[in-house]
């Protein structure tokens, strides 16, 4: 394959990719219908909304939540100016060792960003959406995020693209986002009460000035709902990010997802509040605590039957690469990027037709324990809520050691539901050396967990876990995660219902 080396000129030449040139998507979950409640969402299929829709969030890991096991992202820092601030942001320079969203360790140009991209995807199969969520805002400075998309479009057109936004700039761009193919758009609203705002959101730069408190939080959302509504108009898919603040909006998000809803957004991602003081933000340093795992965790209960949840989320960093839940970004710092990239497809090709494998493997498994759980719904058995250890690929695959977070499902005779991601400070085996200290937080992250289903696990913290009245099971390696979990469900329910019989 020819070198292909990509500039504005050229870029005119090739043309940008016009909406009519991808599949266009059609309106959202509200308005199509699916056959799943009538809506769309992470946990949907393929038989659970119309097809043209499926093949817009199939290989997206924010839109899907089984592409989540298969699927990377890779943001490129091309944004770094904002027009609001945020009380929970700070976005600072050079922070390598942060997993939160607004920090980068590199802001790049469009030409660099364009290069890095194609780098990425010949080192990541897995590589299937570019975004651009800062690590300012994505519309702000705009002709940086379009002449990014532009570049890459040129090269790799089969990668998704979206946008993360605050939704301030959002109306004046609309048809641009249609003209470069942006078929994925998150806005962050907080809430669509200008009174909760002004405590979110200490000012805004609008039209040439600033404006604060209720004022300024007024024009913000009045922004966001008509750039919600404009990209709904428009068939873009649209995912809502919302933060919750005990306190200030927990009681109000209910209502957001109730709005949001109604105006046909894909998406609903309730986010914790992240607020350490070592972040600088106001937050922080004023003391604002975030919700614990459970809290987010009953509010997300309560928000069932409204708009949809996404509940993967791992609230990345503007500079992220890599499957959710892990950060490959260091390895791809513009000094390992050579001057020249020659795209290579073949190996993307090669994975999405394996996905496609495993996908069907997959849901061959998960019909294997549908009856069990089906007679397990029919006595009545509770919920349980289990916790696994992964690397990607949606198995049990990894040593409870080794990984820095737990993938959290709930499990009763209705099935098998991701309920979030809970995040490790640090993994509990560093170099063949126990990590004793951090057992306290794991314990922590595994609040309200009956069971770990593990790929190994050694025998110091197996009986810490134990000990604590967690069950360990290490007999489902490399096993499909929501079929282990079902399967593990049906014999545990099954062994107690026999004991109940007996007794």
């Amino acid at each position: 394959m020819s070198e292909q080396v990509i500039s504005l000129d050229s870029i005119s030449r090739l043309g940008v990719l016009s909406a009519a040139s991808r599949d266009q998507v059609p309106p959202p979950a509200a308005a199509e219908g699916c056959a799943s409640q009538g809506r769309c969402g992470a946990s949907a299929g393929p038989d659970d909304m119309p097809a043209e829709v499926w093949e817009k969030v199939k290989n997206h890991p924010c839109y899907s939540e089984e592409a989540h096991h298969f699927f990377a992202r890779m943001h490129v820092a091309v944004a770094p100016a904002c027009n609001i601030q945020c009380n929970y942001c700070n976005r600072k320079y050079d922070c390598a060792n942060e997993s939160r969203p607004g920090v980068v360790s590199e802001r790049l140009t469009p030409e660099q960003a364009a290069r890095k991209v194609a780098a990425v995807a010949n080192e990541l199969p897995q590589l299937s959406v570019l975004g651009v969520a800062g690590p300012g805002d994505s519309l702000f400075d705009a002709r940086k995020t379009f002449e990014t998309f532009a570049r890459v479009g040129a090269m790799l057109p089969d990668l998704k693209f979206c946008i993360s936004t605050n939704g301030l700039a959002l109306p004046d761009h609309l048809d641009e986002l249609t003209r470069h193919a942006i078929d994925h758009v998150t806005i962050t609203l907080n809430c669509v009460d200008p009174e909760i705002g002004a405590r979110i959101y200490p000012w805004i730069y609008f039209k040439g000035r600033r404006w604060t408190g209720v004022d300024g939080a007024k024009i913000l959302l009045e922004r966001q709902m008509e750039g919600l509504e404009g990209l709904i108009a428009r068939k873009i898919l649209v995912k809502i990010n919302s933060v919750m603040i005990p306190g200030i909006n927990d009681h109000h998000l209910p209502e957001v997802n109730r709005v949001i809803r109604e105006k046909g957004a894909f998406l609903h991602n309730v986010m914790p509040l992240i607020s350490a003081p070592e972040h600088g933000t106001h937050f922080g340093l004023t003391g604002q605590r975030g919700p614990t795992p459970a809290e987010l965790k009953d509010l997300q209960d309560r928000l069932g039957g409204g708009a949809n949840l996404m509940k993967h989320c791992r609230q990345c960093r503007a500079d992220a690469i890599g499957l959710l839940g892990e950060d490959r970004g260091q390895e791809f710092t513009m000094d390992k990027i050579p001057e020249t990239v020659v795209v290579d497809p073949s190996r993307r090709e090669a994975y999405r037709a394996f996905v496609e494998e495993e996908r069907a493997d997959r849901r061959a498994a998960a019909v294997q324990t549908e009856s069990a759980l089906a007679r397990d719904a029919a006595v009545g058995t509770p919920a349980r809520l289990v916790a696994i250890t992964t690397k990607g690929g949606g198995r049990i695959n990894a040593h409870f050691g080794k990984v820095t977070e737990f993938q959290i499902y709930e499990v009763d005779g209705a099935g098998v539901r991701f309920v979030g991601a809970r995040r490790l400070p640090d993994k509990y085996c560093l170099g063949g050396f126990d990590n004793a200290p951090v057992m306290p937080a794991i314990l922590d992250a595994l609040e309200g967990v009956d069971a770990v289903l593990t790929a190994k696990i050694g025998p110091g913290p197996r009986g810490r876990l134990e000990a604590a009245g967690i069950e360990v099971y290490e007999d489902r390696t490399l096993e499909y995660i929501e079929p282990a979990i079902g399967s593990w469900y049906a014999g545990r329910m099954g062994a107690a219902l026999s004991e109940r019989s007996s007794a």
